[in-house]
Parts: structure tokens; sequence; C-alpha cells
């Protein structure tokens, strides 16, 4: 099982009401095992298989999911929350010629509002209007509807594609700037929006890391590395994404400038005096690509 983090874990319904078996990537490349999936599809012939990430710095290979699921008979969702902006704006391969059904939120890259959608195919579409009202939903949020045509609508311009190559861009000049700087990045780097780096190098933890950047004014989270020794609450690594620097303006030169405060930052992560100069140099360049008001 791929998809959110939550889906199949054992404090998720999906994992209460569900039986999940999940695959994995592979310790060589740190990208997924498409022979491992096709060999446990194998092995225990879901009803479902669901293919997506939280935090997959690689390009998803929807056609091979959608080959391993007809082979056992099974039905394919895809989870594109994260990747929903660069599918719309043709910087990621579409799931939808190959999934029957698609769920997204509309926030992240997709840079709408706090919300859900779900795609699928028409023979599944009264099922699931019936499952989320009133099966699991009650009254709309008629705000949040008009926010999302909003979004949509952004979506369909030029410039939105624009801002996805941007992203991506930005996600790959982060990424060097900080191998460059002693940083391991999870699968060698990155072909989206996202990077995961692993700290074990730096004899930090991801909650350390997180802690002491947040402390300077940049956001970043701790987030689980493949086959992470640490708990899930600590973690052997952070995650980093380029949608919201991008939106405020930043391009590749920024993105130099942001690895090389974060390298000092983790480099002296005791030292207050070194601490506070980078907190005021962060400020200096927020206030260079200020919010939209």
């Amino acid at each position: 099982m791929g998809g959110h983090l939550t889906h199949g874990s054992p404090v998720n319904f999906s994992g209460t009401l569900y039986r999940a078996v999940h695959y994995g990537v592979s310790p060589e490349t740190e990208e997924i095992d498409y022979d491992q999936v096709r060999d446990l599809a194998r092995q225990h012939r879901p009803k479902l298989i669901v293919a997506g990430a939280s935090c997959y710095p690689r390009i998803i290979d929807f056609a091979a999911f959608r080959e391993i699921a007809d082979e056992v008979g099974a039905k394919l969702m895809v989870d594109m929350a994260h990747i929903a902006g660069l599918v719309a704006a043709g910087e990621h391969p579409s799931p939808i010629p190959y999934a029957d059904f698609v769920t997204t939120t509309t926030h992240k890259t997709l840079r709408g509002p706090r919300g859900g959608m779900i795609l699928c195919k028409a023979e599944y579409a009264q099922a699931i209007d019936k499952a989320v009202f009133p099966g699991m939903q009650g009254g709309p949020l008629m705000h949040i509807i008009a926010a999302k045509a909003v979004c949509f609508k952004e979506a369909l311009q030029p410039q939105f594609k624009l801002y996805q190559a941007q992203i991506r861009r930005n996600a790959r000049s982060l990424a060097e700037g900080l191998a460059q700087r002693g940083f391991r990045l999870v699968s060698g780097g990155t072909d989206n929006h996202l990077m995961l780096i692993d700290l074990r190098p730096q004899k930090l933890t991801g909650r350390k890391a997180q802690v002491v950047l947040d402390s300077v004014h940049i956001t970043v989270n701790r987030n689980m590395i493949p086959f992470d020794p640490e708990k899930p609450f600590v973690t052997s690594g952070i995650r980093l994404g380029t949608p919201a620097v991008t939106t405020r303006g930043m391009a590749e030169p920024e993105m130099e400038r942001i690895a090389d405060l974060i390298a000092r930052t983790l480099e002296s992560p005791e030292d207050e005096a070194r601490l506070d100069a980078i907190r005021h140099e962060v400020l200096s360049l927020c206030d260079q690509f200020p919010v939209l008001a």
C-alpha cells in the first residue's frame, strides 16, 4: 500500500477496517521497487492497490501499477495529493488514464484551499457520491467550494504552468545546493517539488533539525527516511518543498541562498550568536519577497 502515510496504519480507520499490505522502496536506489509490488500483489491478491506518496521525490510509474493491478484483478487508486499541481501543468505524468480512482487535496502544489477531491471512472461515481454524502459527510462548505473553483480556474491559466515548472527547477536547485554542502538526499535527488534529507551523516535527528531550523524561521518537517532506525516522532530525516517559496517569487539564486542558510544552521545548532545572525538573514530574504496581501 502506498498513498498517505496513514493509509493502512493501525491508528487510522483504513488499517482498522481493511487488511493492508505495504510495499516499499529498493534499499539500493530508494525508489519504488515495482518487482516487489508485483510479487506482493501475486501473493496477497488485493482488491485494491494504492499508489502515491507523502514524501517520494521521484516520478511514479502509474502504468506499471496499472499493469500489476490488472494482473491480479485489483482496482487501482492513486493519491496524488502532493503532485496534483504538477500533474495539472504536465510536470508529472497523470494517473488519470490508469487509475480507477484518484484522490487529491486541493492545497499543496495545486495551491488552493484546504480541501479534497475524488476523481473516478463514471461507473463508480454514484457509489462514491453516496459514500461521501450521506455516508461520511454532512453539509458542504460552500466557501471552500467557491475557493476550489478559483483554484481550478487558476490552474487553467498559462501562468500556472510557469509556476509549476519553476517549482521543479527550484527543487532541483535546492537539492543540488544541499548536496554540495554535504547533505545526503534520499534517492540521490528529486524529480518533483520536494526532497528528503538523511541527517545521519550530520549526527542529527529530524526532530532536532526541525526545531533549530524553526528557531531561525526556516520551516521544514521531521520525516522518516527509508529503513529509518529512529522512531516516527524522532526520525532521521527532514522533508523540504519549494511551492511556497516559489509562490513568493523566489528562484534558483534564492534556493542557493536557502541551502546555505540551512547548512550553516545545522552545522552549529547550539551556537546562539550564529543562529541569531542567520535569523536576521532569513528575515531579510523574506522581506524581499513579501507574501501577497
